[in-house]
């Protein structure tokens, strides 16, 4: 039901002339102090940022008697209102309800709960204010009508629109442009167009209003428009804009080619969207055409051009192009640095993101912004070098860098990879506005570090306080149960999403249920929930079947989930790992040999696993199998002394080769995290925390290798794989032993003698072959197969998914 259905049939006193409420006998009389008494706490209003500096504004005018002053709480609501925040919203409507509310109030309301979301709330008031006789003016009628075109609520723009015409202010500029703004939002694209044609002047907003509102909705002759926009250069720029605004790419180089053929000739400020929609398209060759223009007409020394064109070389990986321009640039601004830094980022080159910011440093009238140092921690997290994370939060504060929800989030974000969760969770408790992604940062960071019962803890805070959970939120709590083995919490939680909080369950919630289960032991509930999901389970959930498969030792069902595989994702290297691990893991040597086999056919190799450790703020990479280390024959000693003298009985399980005993030691010896340690422990000093980032699941030997050495040298030992932190001390993890369980012998050997189909075969049988030799798959070692018996670290909005290896 239309919320505004019954304004139009409303007393005629709805539509008197009176701009505020009418005076009410419990209202007392206010007397409006001196300016004098006003300048400073106004003055003061102007500077508060966060909804606490509001709330002791408010409190410093209640000491000074201005509580009840109508311009002071005026201004307060609209400097509330600006903040945008739920907090915020939620303050002004307080003061608001207690207030004698002028039209201003109002408009302020309506507009800070339409650009914040909140339609509904902005609808209800627009209709409070009509039944108390407050007229609205030109101001109110865009503001409700924006709500009605974010919500598409086409009946309450209706009657918005005879409100307008019955007070006349149907010719107003700015109503008009917001009539054909909603219409063309909502899809009515025939009575924004009469709108549009029956303005008797039209601006650029009104042109832009009407030709995107074709555009998206597939006109694109009637956008391409129109014979008075081709001649414009000013609409032409303003509409190419606003398509790379709406993502509508392709268009706004449509718009360029259409200047140029009608002979409008390309401005700077054309350039900058046509490169931009290149950017953003990845199209170096057109980029290169707009680059060509831009020389010929010399355009190249303004700076927002010039960045334009990095941003564009670096998102299309072409990364010396855009370093030329730089080089190039007399004049870098934050935002040149900015550029490279995010384009190294975007490609996975930290390191280079880094040491571009340290040169940035050297550069005389640049300083790092908000959006650097987002850039710099994200780089750091992937890292997950704690020591330069301590220094960029250092930097932050020291030059007092404003530290706002989107950058709080990106260091809390940061800690936690770092393996810091104390800081992580302190950076978040100190957020003044905090969102659903800063809650999502602080819930992943305590199921990353294994404090599982807090990390729904945070969840149900975050419920309680009135957060509306989305989809990323949830596979933070399903992933801290899984983390946790919180089984019946996980159900739970899966079962409150669309129930409870209105949020569909995705491919990836799904696969956190499976993943949750299968550790669990649940295998044959977890193959009935993707059975019985409602759209079709890809590969990502079988994949997280099989890896449930390979810890319980259920060697049919990791085929039967293989096959699947198989058919979705028939290069996905992890799927053919992980089956070989488990034929290995049950003696099934011919079968290793045909899947080993059958990845080489088809050109499938898995990166080798590499550890990273810092020392004194230099990072060492490690690679299974590597001795060219300069420090090897000490690391070859200091293995020796944790193997021998300290008494580490090696794990030969987790070699999952039919090989002799010593070569199976020998093999896991030089694993890349047992080379991190032993190089950790000759290189610092006592009581050093050493801290170790690996691209793979760490294995069970080194897991225990690091539990002894932990023990005998009173050294706390942080590991963090692609699932999770191990965060070790005096012999024990923080994951108490639950992601590092090695297969179901007993399963195992149950089902050896059982026939299997693992490719399909026609005739449903298994050739028989020679036991392969060592060669064959001297690669097979379990910290190679472990690539995707996980979950990994993702950057995106900051959540984490089943790893896709």
């Amino acid at each position: 039901m239309a919320i505004l259905g019954t304004v139009l049939h409303l007393s005629p006193v709805v539509f008197a002339t009176s701009t505020s409420r009418p005076f009410l006998p419990n209202q007392t009389h206010r007397t409006k102090p001196t300016t004098n008494s006003l300048s400073s706490p106004i003055t003061s209003l102007k500077k508060c940022k966060t909804i606490d500096e509001l709330k002791l504004f408010h409190h410093s005018l209640a000491k000074q008697g201005l509580d009840n002053d109508v311009s002071a709480i005026t201004k307060l609501v609209a400097r509330s209102c600006e903040l945008g925040t739920r907090e915020s919203l939620t303050f002004a409507r307080q003061l608001f309800d207690i207030s004698y509310g002028s039209r201003y109030m109002y408009n302020s309301l309506i507009r800070g709960y339409a650009s914040s979301g909140l339609c509904e709330e902005a609808l209800l008031l627009f209709l409070r204010m009509m039944i108390d006789g407050v007229s609205p003016d030109k101001y109110t009628f865009p503001f409700g009508l924006s709500a009605c075109a974010k919500s598409r609520t086409i009946r309450d723009g209706v009657q918005i629109h005879g409100l307008i015409v019955r007070m006349d202010y149907a010719k107003d500029l700015f109503v008009q442009n917001s009539l054909v703004h909603f219409y063309a939002e909502c899809g009515d694209l025939v009575c924004a167009r009469k709108v549009f044609d029956g303005m008797p002047q039209r601006n650029v907003v009104s042109w832009t209003s009407m030709i995107c509102g074709y555009a998206r909705r597939g006109f694109a002759e009637e956008a391409l428009f129109e014979q008075y926009g081709a001649r414009n250069l000013d609409l032409c720029n303003a509409m190419a804009s606003n398509y790379v605004r709406q993502g509508l790419t392709k268009e706004a180089l449509d718009v360029l080619s259409l200047m140029m053929d009608s002979g409008v000739r390309p401005d700077r400020i054309s350039m900058l969207s046509a490169i931009s929609s290149c950017s953003q398209l990845k199209n170096v060759l057109r980029g290169k055409s707009c680059h060509g223009y831009v020389l010929r007409n010399g355009f190249e020394s303004w700076d927002n051009v010039s960045n334009a064109l990095i941003d564009m070389y670096m998102k299309c990986r072409k990364q010396d192009t855009a370093v030329k321009i730089v080089d190039r640039m007399m004049n870098k601004t934050v935002v040149t640095w900015n550029s490279i830094i995010a384009g190294y980022i975007e490609n996975g080159m930290f390191e280079e993101a880094i040491e571009v910011f340290r040169s940035m440093q050297s550069e005389e009238g640049v300083d790092a912004d908000g959006v650097t140092m987002m850039s710099i921690a994200s780089a750091c997290g992937h890292l997950g070098a704690l020591d330069l994370a301590k220094w960029i939060y250092y930097y932050v504060e020291k030059n007092k860098i404003q530290l706002d929800v989107k950058l709080g989030t990106t260091l809390v974000d940061m800690f936690s990879r770092c393996g810091d969760p104390e800081t992580a969770l302190s950076i978040f408790d100190g957020l003044a506005n905090r969102d659903v992604s800063a809650w999502t940062a602080a819930i992943r960071a305590m199921a990353m570090s294994g404090n599982a019962e807090r990390a729904i803890g945070l969840f149900d805070e975050m419920i309680e306080q009135g957060l509306k959970p989305d989809g990323v939120v949830f596979v933070g709590a399903l992933t801290a149960c899984s983390h946790g083995g919180l089984v019946q919490q996980g159900k739970e939680i899966f079962e409150s999403m669309e129930k409870v909080h209105g949020v569909s369950p995705e491919e990836v919630h799904y696969g956190c249920m499976v993943d949750l289960l299968g550790r669990a032991g649940l295998l044959e509930e977890a193959l009935q929930l993707i059975k019985s999901m409602p759209l079709e389970p890809n590969d990502v959930i079988w994949n997280s079947l099989l890896a449930a498969c390979r810890v319980q030792g259920n060697v049919e069902m990791a085929a039967y989930a293989a096959g699947k595989i198989r058919v979705l994702a028939p290069k996905r290297t992890g799927s053919y790992v992980l089956l070989s691990n488990v034929y290995a893991s049950a003696g099934r040597w011919n079968d290793v040999a045909k899947v080993r086999l059958s990845m080489k056919e088809k050109g499938l190799r898995k990166p080798p696993g590499t550890s990273l450790i810092e020392i004194q703020g230099k990072t060492h990479e490690f690679t299974s199998g590597d001795e060219s280390h300069p420090e090897m024959p000490k690391i070859e000693a200091m293995l020796d002394e944790v193997s021998r003298e300290l008494g580490h009985v090696p794990d030969l399980s987790s070699v999952l080769m039919d090989v002799d005993e010593q070569e199976k030691r020998f093999m896991l010896s030089r694993h890349s995290e047992k080379l991190a340690m032993a190089f950790g422990l000759i290189s610092t000093n006592k009581g050093t925390r050493i801290r170790i980032v690996k691209n793979l699941r760490v294995c069970s030997d080194c897991h225990s290798f690091a539990k002894s050495a932990s023990k005998v040298y009173n050294r706390e030992i942080v590991l963090r794989d692609n699932n999770r932190f191990h965060f070790i001390s005096q012999g024990k993890c923080s994951c108490n032993d639950f992601w590092i369980r090695t297969p179901k012998l007993s399963n195992l050997k149950m089902r050896r003698s059982e026939p299997m189909n693992l490719f399909n075969k026609p005739n449903g049988g298994l050739s028989i072959g020679k036991k392969p030799s060592p060669s064959l798959i001297s690669a097979s070692t379990s910290e190679e197969l472990e690539s995707s018996d996980a979950r990994g670290f993702i950057v995106t909005s900051l959540c984490m998914i089943p790893d896709e290896k």
